[in-house]
């Protein structure tokens, strides 16, 4: 018993020297080592490493790009439009050293100072030009002249930024309403000009139409007629001609068709017997035996 109590003190001894004079750094981190409060070295490579107790003190740092969403704030462009900026700012620890002096190796401190300076640098520098430019392709080169300025700026800080971009640029939401109002006041009168510019189109194509129509009618009825002369013209010349023939043939065959016409069932006429148009019927009457 006495000798599982002593394996395990001796356990226990190696257990805490471990954790007093070794540290581990992990992939994703950098550590910097403290005596007194001021830094005497700097661990970059990850893996085990060893510490004087209770002189040294390790501070760890992140290692990685990180990613912080700055705060909306309002900005005033040249041609006096206000706008809402939502943008944020890719960053990472430089030198570790210079961040655990500055920010005293906190996250949250060195994301303060990132939002004063970036939000400082592009209202300065967006404030030089319109609302047309801000929101067209030209804005990448305006958040390039932010990173840069904000770089030299930051990099007294220990920090490394890397680039600033805007997730949305919105008008404020009172004039936003407006915006719109006015948007919409505009696009209804375009759609009324359309409208009316369509309806008078189909004025004129309707009316084209319809004096084409009486045109092609005029002409249709103008061709009939000409054609009806012609042959009306024909048929007289034939008419003429059969006469001229035999003209006493011709007397009796329009007879025969006059009778046709007027002599047919259930009609009556009155005539005398000398009557020049009963002449043919009496003379076939006469002929019988």
């Amino acid at each position: 018993m006495k000798k599982l109590i002593a394996f395990g003190g001796i356990v226990l001894l190696l257990i805490i020297a471990y954790n007093l004079f070794t540290f581990t750094v992990d992939e994703t981190q950098k550590a910097a080592v403290l005596r007194f409060g001021e830094i005497v070295k700097v661990v970059e490579d990850p893996g085990l490493h060893f510490k004087v107790p209770f002189i040294n003190n390790v501070v760890y740092l992140e290692d990685r790009i990180l990613n912080y969403d700055i705060q909306p704030r309002d900005i005033l462009t040249s041609d006096q439009k206000r706008l809402t900026i939502d943008n944020y700012a890719i960053w990472r620890v430089g030198k570790p050293q210079t961040f655990i002096e500055a920010n005293a190796g906190n996250i949250a401190s060195a994301q303060a100072r990132i939002d004063d300076i970036v939000y400082s640098d592009l209202r300065d520098i967006l404030a030089k030009h319109t609302l047309d430019q801000i929101v067209s392709a030209k804005r990448l080169e305006y958040l390039h002249q932010v990173t840069v300025l904000s770089q030299s700026k930051l990099q007294a800080f220990g920090i490394k930024l890397i680039d600033v971009r805007i997730k949305r640029a919105d008008l404020p939401s009172e004039i936003e309403q407006a915006v719109y109002g006015r948007m919409r006041s505009e696009r209804e009168r375009i759609a009324a000009q359309l409208r009316a510019e369509g309806e008078e189109k189909a004025k004129q194509i309707t009316s084209s139409a319809d004096k084409e129509r009486e045109i092609i009618l005029a002409e249709a009825n103008k061709t009939a007629e000409t054609i009806k002369g012609e042959g009306d013209a024909q048929a007289l010349e034939i008419y003429a001609d059969a006469y001229n023939q035999d003209p006493e043939f011709y007397r009796f065959w329009r007879s025969l068709e006059s009778y046709k016409t007027a002599l047919k069932e259930s009609t009556s006429i009155v005539l005398t017997d000398d009557s020049d148009y009963l002449h043919f019927l009496n003379t076939m009457r006469a002929v019988q035996p």
